[in-house]
């Protein structure tokens, strides 16, 4: 993306995101994850100090523990903390990577790699990156929690 243009648009002609597309669940260390994949186009997106749009995937969850209580919910969240967009496919290993902004203060920020095994079938892997948080940049007692499942290989299944 280092050569595009201002205001350009980067559109999915091959429609390499559209296989990712759906509800996934996965249980982890006892609790459920729920994936709300979609696509989105012409997205606004900033990168290198230009300004372009781009189809993206929008990755939304929902997590709950044992007991059924969410712990965290994105699925109508407009805020930009908790967010996961794609960054880029890989259509020879069937794979997109996505960003994640991290919760409060951005704490567990990362990558997430999703490789699609078969038509209903997802493995997850979620690199997260650390972040030094003091108070002059994370004012008050937020939640800190990291509630997405830091692990390799982790499957969901398309509902």
């Amino acid at each position: 993306m280092d050569n595009i243009t201002q205001n350009a648009y980067v559109k999915d002609l091959n429609n390499e995101l559209n296989p990712y597309i759906g509800t996934y669940k996965a249980n982890f260390e006892g609790n459920q994850i729920t994936l709300y994949i979609t696509k989105e186009e012409k997205k606004p997106t900033k990168n290198l100090n230009k300004n372009y749009y781009k189809d993206i995937l929008n990755v939304k969850f929902i997590i709950k523990n044992s007991a059924g209580i969410t712990l965290q919910d994105t699925k109508n969240n407009s805020s930009q903390i908790n967010t996961i967009y794609s960054m880029n496919t890989n259509s020879i290993r069937n794979i997109v990577s996505l960003s994640y902004s991290g919760t409060n203060c951005g704490v567990g920020w990362g990558k997430i790699n999703l490789k699609k095994i078969n038509s209903t079938q997802l493995s997850w892997e979620y690199r997260p990156n650390s972040r030094v948080i003091d108070k002059a940049r994370c004012p008050g007692n937020p939640d800190l929690t990291v509630y997405i499942p830091e692990s390799q290989n982790l499957i969901f299944t398309k509902q």
